[in-house]
């Protein structure tokens, strides 16, 4: 599809979350185990399907913010390992739903599931997940906790059904797009960090902290990814970069770069996204418009910025390592294009 244009010229090595993965080793070691364990079924396309997902790579962020948040308010039952657990089979399950949604052939470098196995099997084994993550959550016994990832699971929903009203459609607006990615990516890594602190007993403004932190880390990420679908790498991704143009995706540079482009350039947008017409070199073609109407680069400095909300929303909890550590989360998240 031609050459693509990199978002920066000399990458510096990005930050690290390593100091958030040795922090939650032994709560993610257990969490491991019990996706390992709850991924199991007596029908044998099931565990196939799941484990193809779950074991090919991901750096399970999510998770790991339910297992900080709680344990930097002191929390040592082993509620908030199946609490974390119950977060990764939720967003396991949106994969392979969004997957099949958007007609996607990679995810994670490999064959999406749905390739493998076919539509109807990947949609059930995701509901299958969501299943699991409810059993456990209900195991946990707290109400508030279940209530908060319930009322995610229904948000990320409606985001998906959002996104479908508003795929191929070079009309969508700026605020539009944004609801849609609140619901459907950031409300998981709201409630990830939320329901920590509910469960350790932390107070109604520890809650808030950490949802808000959650919740501008979400946004972050996905405009990260956004830029990166247009100027980064396969191996920044897990997929194949261009996908985003190829399946009609409406995103935040294309948003960006229609909105500033000269009215001439419609009908190229127009053809690729509300089309599907994708040709060779269209890709370069809508890398070099998003360069010119500086979409890539606004949409990098708007996810700075939330990067910026993210660690102000950290200022209220506990100071110490895990603070640390989810403020080095903010830096990964952005260093990935910047």
């Amino acid at each position: 599809m031609g050459a693509v244009v990199p978002l920066r010229e000399n990458r510096s090595e990005p930050a690290s979350i390593q100091h958030l993965v040795d922090l939650t080793s032994a709560g993610m070691q257990a969490v491991n185990e019990v996706i390992l364990s709850k991924a199991g079924s007596n029908v044998e396309l099931i565990p196939e399907i799941a484990r193809h997902l779950i074991s090919s790579g991901g750096k399970r962020l999510r998770p790991m913010l339910t297992l900080a948040t709680a344990e930097m308010y002191g929390y040592r039952g082993e509620g908030h390992v199946a609490l974390a657990a119950s977060v990764e089979f939720m967003h396991t399950a949106t994969l392979l739903h969004d997957d099949v949604v958007d007609e996607s052939d990679m995810r994670r470098g490999k064959l999406a599931a749905r390739k493998l196995w076919g539509n109807q099997a990947s949609v059930l084994v995701g509901d299958y997940l969501l299943g699991q993550a409810f059993k456990m959550m209900v195991d946990v016994g707290s109400l508030e906790a279940l209530d908060i990832l319930a009322s995610a699971s229904a948000v990320i929903a409606e985001g998906e059904v959002m996104q479908l009203g508003a795929a191929q459609d070079i009309t969508t607006t700026e605020e539009r797009y944004m609801q849609v990615i609140e619901a459907k990516t950031a409300a998981l890594f709201a409630a990830a960090a939320e329901v920590g602190p509910v469960l350790a007993g932390a107070d109604a403004e520890a809650k808030r902290a950490a949802r808000a932190y959650g919740m501008a880390l979400g946004l972050a990420f996905q405009l990260v990814d956004d830029a990166l679908d247009y100027g980064g790498t396969a191996s920044d991704l897990g997929k194949d970069i261009g996908d985003d143009l190829r399946e009609g995706k409406i995103t935040l540079p294309v948003i960006l770069a229609i909105r500033r482009g000269k009215p001439e350039d419609l009908a190229f947008w127009k053809r690729c996204l509300e089309e599907r017409v994708v040709e060779e070199a269209d890709l370069e073609k809508a890398i070099a418009l998003m360069h010119d109407t500086e979409a890539l680069a606004d949409t990098v400095t708007r996810a700075r910025g939330f990067g910026e909300e993210a660690k102000a929303a950290l200022e209220t909890l506990p100071a110490g390592p895990h603070r640390d550590a989810l403020a080095e989360a903010v830096d990964f998240c952005i260093s990935r294009v910047s």
